[in-house]
């Protein structure tokens, strides 16, 4: 008796960057740097995976540091081509959240504004203590800011 075999093909990985930064500006600047850089090597450019990035790491630097800590900064995409920007800081107790101010000409408060503006989805995950992770997610990579 023949058998039809059916032949499946590999998907393409999923490809995924992860690395530690000092909590410092220049931390914040190099995983904007290394986002821009990484996400060119893989063939998908984004200026807003890179503005949310710089958000996310100063966040990370201003409200989630503690001395002698690093922040980890983690870019995943998918087979569908969805990319998942996460930062992680050692202050679980600090979770972020949109601050929306009456006042257009606030200096302050933005960040996460841009993070809700720029991504498709965006949220928090606790641990392991003490630390938490900021995540957004792109759909499509493609679209201008």
């Amino acid at each position: 008796m023949n058998q039809q075999i059916t032949q499946t093909t590999t998907p393409i990985p999923t490809h995924q960057f992860t690395v530690l930064l000092s909590s410092t500006r220049r931390g914040a600047r190099l995983a904007r740097l290394l986002t821009v850089q990484q996400l060119a090597d893989w063939g998908r450019p984004s200026d807003a995976a890179a503005q949310i990035v710089a958000e996310l790491a100063a966040n990370a630097v201003l409200h989630g540091h503690v001395t002698g800590r690093d922040f980890r900064l983690t870019l995943a995409l998918s087979v569908t081509g969805t990319l998942r920007i996460a930062v992680t800081d050692t202050r679980g107790e600090r979770i972020p959240h949109v601050i929306r101010r009456d006042s257009p000409d606030a200096e302050t408060g933005r960040g996460l504004l841009l993070v809700e503006a720029y991504s498709d989805r965006w949220g928090t995950d606790d641990g392991p203590a003490p630390c938490k992770t900021v995540w957004a997610e792109l759909d499509d990579l493609e679209r201008p800011l």
